[in-house]
């Protein structure tokens, strides 16, 4: 699949709902958010998608839409608006956020988050 196919196949999975990032993740995929803490950068597939499974347990989704995907070489990036509510605090927020994500090799070697 070329970065046009890859990407696009990416946003149609996320508004399907779904973890698009499994299928395309490299092994060694490095996941960057724009935070401190010992979520700001993960590396390896298990521990993005513990990141991804931790984020879903601690909050309630009540509208998602993804927009793009905006494509320049080998990377792509995604705006994600996000309605959602935080469980621990009950603290409701509208988010946006782009995703940029580098691929090689038809995978996604890098995940990074801007908010």
């Amino acid at each position: 699949m070329d970065v046009k196919a890859i990407a696009e196949r990416f946003v149609a999975l996320c508004r399907e709902g779904n973890e698009a990032g499994e299928e395309f993740w490299a092994d060694d995929v490095v996941s960057i958010e724009q935070m401190e803490g010992p979520m700001a950068r993960l590396q390896g597939k298990a521990a993005v998608r513990g990141k991804g499974e931790w984020w879903m347990a601690n909050h309630e989704i009540h509208a998602f839409e993804a927009h793009g995907p905006y494509i320049n070489g080998t990377q792509f990036a995604v705006r994600f608006n996000i309605d959602v509510t935080a469980k621990e605090s009950g603290q409701r927020m509208q988010m946006e956020e782009i995703g940029l994500y580098t691929l090689r090799d038809g995978k996604i070697i890098e995940e990074r988050f801007f908010y």
